[in-house]
């Protein structure tokens, strides 16, 4: 769903030999995991086994394989070998904020915070190691001790983009969007930025004066579908507005007031006079937690509706939820925030209750594994764009759904939608703490579900299905 942002930190080795890794930042946007990276100078785990037959006693080969196995997608042999390490040398720091790193990737998150407070101790408050906590403290949603260290880290690098893109994901997550927003440029300034940025005076937000802007997209279809209710408030400062988009959102889009013309995603871009990426909007329209803008209006087209009438029944009697258990596999937080379908199967015990699957992508494959199409009404084969989703999503009763680029589509629309989200989701969904608990400001007709605890699904699931008896016993 969004685009991975990654920005490395280097741990301090505690002696001469292979240089050892420390986590990537987090992808900027929900995804907040930090992401495995190339760990040492073309070393492979065939070549460190091989030196350990010689030098079983080096915790600098034991660290360096751990981090190629977690980057491998190995954890638990990640954890034993940064364990080995440590057997050898209780004070070998790199070793310590590697552990702390697959830990957060297993959501051991308290283990994780740990070691990686072990780390910041031994080399002295080395101000990589810091940012490093901080991940964990996020993750581990402990928000507050996360802002004092970053408090402590950005007083010895205040202009450090990878720490104020750190506080501007932990502000955002705690609600505080004035600050949180007033950093969240800062991701235009980390090195591995994936996304274009335009050349050329970046909009300030004040009076266009009849110039032409060019809203440029970046991340992923949710963030899109997020900031388009901006376009109208941007088109109120008087200038032509220009929206860079790709065109599974084109027809969906193409309704919204305030743009003036698309521009296809990755194509040249037309003349402009001022641009501004689409996750700027919210600082540059003055957004804070009080003031978060409604959704906009979509534009759902009538051959999109006429498709979606042949795929789902008007009222019959049955409740018609559709369900979601994967985002994008290739977003690498994907692990935390989707389940299996399996989890789903138990909705289908609820009286009244039809299942529509609308999952998109690799997942689909699991509706196979149940040997029939007629429990689970499989609709993702049928949705050529977003415009299509969005048909289907307003003929269906509700959404219950782990958290993807359709949970935003389907708060756009006002649709019902249950968010089955993970111990630290998007910080659209806030900190569970207060007034948005089960709800965001982002979209009121969105109730969330909350792990409790890391990686727990069975509560979350369990609370959806009492809530789902309690709607169907309602209606009928």
């Amino acid at each position: 769903m969004k685009a991975n942002i990654t920005q490395a930190a280097t741990a301090p080795s505690p002696s001469a030999g292979l240089p050892l890794h420390t986590s990537a930042r987090p992808a900027a946007a929900p995804v907040t995991a930090p992401a495995p990276a190339q760990p040492t100078h073309g070393l492979s785990i065939d070549m460190l086994e091989r030196m350990l037959e010689q030098q079983p006693k080096d915790p600098n080969v034991w660290s360096a394989l751990g981090a190629l196995l977690r980057q491998a997608g190995k954890p638990e042999a990640a954890i034993a070998c940064q364990r080995r390490a440590l057997e050898i040398d209780q004070r070998h720091v790199g070793a310590w904020t590697n552990l702390g790193n697959v830990l957060g990737d297993v959501e051991r998150y308290d283990e994780a915070i740990a070691a990686q407070e072990h780390a910041v101790v031994l080399s002295g408050g080395n101000a990589n190691l810091l940012s490093n906590l901080v991940v964990a403290l996020r993750h581990g949603c402990r928000f507050d001790r996360a802002l004092d260290i970053l408090d402590v880290a950005l007083r010895a690098r205040p202009n450090d983009p990878g720490l104020l893109w750190d506080r501007a994901l932990t502000l955002l997550q705690v609600g505080r969007y004035a600050e949180g927003f007033g950093d969240y440029d800062s991701r235009l300034s980390l090195p591995s930025y994936q996304n274009r940025i335009a050349q050329g005076p970046m909009w300030d937000g004040g009076p266009l004066g009849g110039k032409t802007i060019l809203l440029t997209t970046e991340q992923g279809f949710g963030d899109v579908l997020l900031t388009a209710r901006y376009a109208p408030m941007v088109k109120a400062r008087g200038g032509r507005v220009l929206l860079e988009c790709h065109p599974e959102l084109q027809r969906l889009l193409s309704g919204v007031e305030g743009i003036d013309g698309f521009v296809r995603a990755g194509t040249a871009y037309p003349a402009y006079d001022v641009h501004c990426p689409l996750m700027s909007l919210p600082h540059r329209l003055g957004t804070t937690i009080d003031t978060v803008p409604p959704p906009t209006r979509l534009a759902v087209p009538a051959e999109a509706r006429e498709k979606a009438a042949r795929l789902v029944p008007g009222p019959d009697g049955t409740i018609k939820v559709g369900i979601i258990w994967s985002g994008r596999v290739t977003f690498k937080d994907n692990a935390r925030r989707a389940t299996t379908l399996s989890r789903f199967l138990r909705f289908l015990d609820v009286p009244k209750v039809r299942l529509y699957s609308i999952q998109k992508g690799p997942p689909e494959a699991e509706l196979e594994t149940l040997g029939t199409s007629t429990l689970i009404t499989p609709l993702g084969p049928h949705f050529n764009d977003f415009a299509d989703t969005a048909a289907v999503l307003e003929r269906l009763d509700l959404v219950i759904m782990t958290d993807s680029s359709v949970a935003h589509l389907a708060g756009s629309l006002g649709r019902p939608v249950w968010n089955l989200l993970q111990f630290m989701p998007y910080w659209v969904y806030g900190d569970s703490k207060g007034d948005w608990a089960e709800t965001t400001p982002w979209y009121p007709s969105m109730r969330l579900f909350r792990q409790t605890t890391p990686g727990d699904w069975d509560s979350v699931f369990a609370a959806a299905e009492q809530a789902l008896r309690q709607l169907v016993a309602l209606r009928t």
